[in-house]
């Protein structure tokens, strides 16, 4: 009977680096989809407010048309960083909005760390 020499270690090697390149890419879908899922809800969280805001004014506007309110030159409602901004006109005796505005309280940052200023 004749032996027949395998040599095992090519094939180790090959098997070796297709499993950390695996598991490297395990890694990163489990990063990746943690990483989608943070700013999904942060999306979601913005869509409730945002929601919320235009269910106010909506109820506001039906208040206002129906006369159980006074109607305000500038009606202003908040909800977390956001603002909606409602500005009416009357027409045809009911009062419609002319501005509908919703948009985020933003500060400027003034102050910015370890930016190199030269010289």
């Amino acid at each position: 009977m004749k032996r027949i020499n395998m040599h095992l270690g090519p094939l180790a090697l090959l098997l070796t680096v297709i499993a950390i390149c695996m598991s490297t890419l395990g890694v990163l879908s489990v990063s990746n989809a943690y990483a989608d899922k943070r700013l999904a809800d942060r999306y979601a969280e913005t869509v409730r407010i945002r929601y919320e805001l235009e269910e106010q004014g909506q109820q506001y506007l039906k208040e206002v048309n129906a006369g159980t309110v006074s109607p305000e030159e500038e009606k202003v409602f908040r909800s977390g960083d956001y603002t909606l901004t409602i500005l009416l006109e009357q027409k045809d005796g009911d009062y419609v909005p002319s501005l509908w505005k919703i948009r985020r309280d933003w500060e400027e940052q003034t102050e910015i760390n370890d930016l190199w200023m030269g010289g």
